[in-house]
């Protein structure tokens, strides 16, 4: 369901991104303190922030990838700036393949994005199935064309392409469906993101309203500390707070996605006041809600960190977010992207639940709006393991240690790594209640032995009084030995992928 905020009637009145900005000020200004809250655009006042338990029970949310760029399905999500680098071999692939870039621009790829086939109820219920929690359609990303009814541009797909609140239609599937809605917000880098030059569409200011002010190079760069460096003009940086405004107040969300660049000096102002916007609407709209960042962009116990296809080495004790996605060229959709296996992410899903985190995974729909098979294929997968195994997943907590075992993901951002194989040897752990779940990422073919459960292990949980397996009713024989417990297999396993024992103590 779209909410829509009073001050719409006044958004109303601006049309496109650049006639917007010498409104935008005024309209920054207006928005200081609409809703008097306990939050103050301080970093002490919002470092009080806690994070609600609906989302440290969730676990895992759905992220979508989907505009304009899934039409040349090429490359990846960001062809919109590559197609206008002469550098890049996207450069010449958009020339030999759609003409040059005076003449065919990305503007030019609007009119075939249709989303024809899009049934966003259709979406939601194969999120569900999978497990999915919350979901997060892209808002806006760098390329400037807003997927939500935005009224401080014309460029925007309600009133371009499919004609189409993608993030209002989605919106109401979600709440329909009981689960929670995120918007995500890539704008920050809509500043260094196109390449003006004379031979370009880009470079023509009847297309400011997608390309942005044309003005010269300004390389967006990050130091060896993960600060980041931009110089965004201030009219710039009002229109970004502006939209992000607008999107809360249209939408309500209940999670809000920050891409990396607005993590640079210029819009630390404009950061904090969104901030303070954000949680103190949400408390008048009686809504708990978060706020994911990367790298820097805030002190870690005013929002929640987000790494980007990577992970964090041990527990980390605030709440934390992995995004990836379920390929591995591109966010967006493309023609010859390979897809990870259900193993590879529930593993990794497995091994961020057991650190204190989330998992945030992509899709990127096609532009007709249809999911690719592979990935349909890849959903259901992981809902029948859901089926079985979610109560080791869902609701709990991390334990003493994360896991044991011989293998590790890689840490950091852009640490995942292909060909990571697990062992039964390998194994995760999470608790709820008075029950630890022993996850192991391969079959024990005779018997698990769980080191950590061991009686005389540092970490031991003390007398174990029950072990069952997850899927099965077969009554398990077990000992907890000084350096182990030990569990003989059973004979059918129930799945694939990764098995849980509930461990009682």
């Amino acid at each position: 369901m779209r909410h829509v905020h009073s001050r719409r009637s006044f958004l109303k009145n601006i049309s496109g991104s650049l006639a917007a900005w010498p409104f935008a000020s005024r309209f920054a200004q207006s928005l200081t303190s609409p809703f008097p809250g306990k939050f103050h655009a301080t970093w002490d006042s919002l470092s009080s922030y806690q994070v609600p338990d609906w989302y440290r029970d969730a676990k895992f949310g759905i992220f979508l990838h989907w505009g304009v760029y899934s039409v040349p399905a090429h490359a990846n999500e960001w062809y919109p700036r590559l197609m206008y680098r002469r550098e890049s071999p996207v450069f010449e692939w958009h020339r030999e393949h759609w003409g040059p870039q005076s003449m065919f621009g990305y503007k030019d790829f609007i009119p075939l994005f249709r989303a024809e086939r899009w049934k966003p109820d259709e979406w939601v219920d194969l999120f569900k199935r999978a497990g999915a929690k919350y979901i997060v359609p892209v808002g806006e990303h760098h390329d400037g064309f807003p997927m939500y009814d935005s009224h401080l541009t014309e460029w925007t797909a309600v009133r371009m392409g499919p004609h189409r609140d993608v993030v209002g239609e989605l919106a109401r599937e979600v709440r329909n469906q009981g689960l929670r809605l995120g918007i995500s917000s890539h704008r920050g880098f809509n500043w260094s993101y196109y390449t003006f030059e004379k031979d370009f569409d880009t470079d023509n200011p009847r297309y400011s309203g997608l390309y942005g002010k044309i003005h010269a190079p300004t390389p967006l760069v990050s130091n060896e500390h993960g600060e980041l460096r931009q110089t965004a003009s201030q009219g710039f940086l009002e229109d970004w707070y502006s939209r992000c405004v607008e999107m809360v107040d249209l939408y309500h969300p209940d999670v809000f996605y920050f891409d990396w660049a607005m993590g640079a000096p210029e819009f630390e102002p404009y950061r904090r006041q969104f901030l303070a916007y954000f949680y103190n609407a949400s408390d008048h709209w009686g809504k708990e809600v978060v706020l994911t960042y990367k790298l820097k962009a805030y002190p870690e116990h005013a929002a929640v960190l987000d790494i980007e296809r990577g992970l964090i080495g041990d527990i980390r004790e605030l709440p934390w977010q992995t995004d990836t996605s379920v390929s591995w060229k591109s966010w967006g959709y493309i023609e010859d992207d390979s897809y990870k296996t259900p193993a590879q992410i529930l593993h990794e899903f497995i091994d961020i639940v057991s650190k204190n985190g989330n998992l945030l995974l992509n899709v990127g729909p096609k532009p007709d709006g249809t999911i690719p098979e592979d990935a349909i294929a890849l959903f259901r997968n992981l809902g029948r393991w859901m089926d079985i195994n979610g109560e080791a997943i869902f609701a709990t907590r991390p334990w003493k240690v994360y896991g044991e075992g011989p293998h590790r993901l890689g840490a950091g951002s852009f640490g995942e790594k292909r060909g990571v194989t697990f062992t039964s040897e390998d194994v995760r752990f999470t608790q709820k209640d008075r029950a630890i779940y022993a996850i192991l990422l391969g079959w024990p073919e005779r018997e698990a032995r769980i080191k950590s459960l061991g009686s005389s292990s540092s970490s031991s949980p003390g007398k174990i009084s029950e072990v069952t397996l997850l899927g099965s009713d077969e009554s398990l024989k077990w000992r907890q030995a000084p350096d182990a417990l030990v569990i003989q297999t059973p004979a059918k396993k129930p799945g694939d992928y990764a098995y849980a024992f509930k461990v009682t103590v």
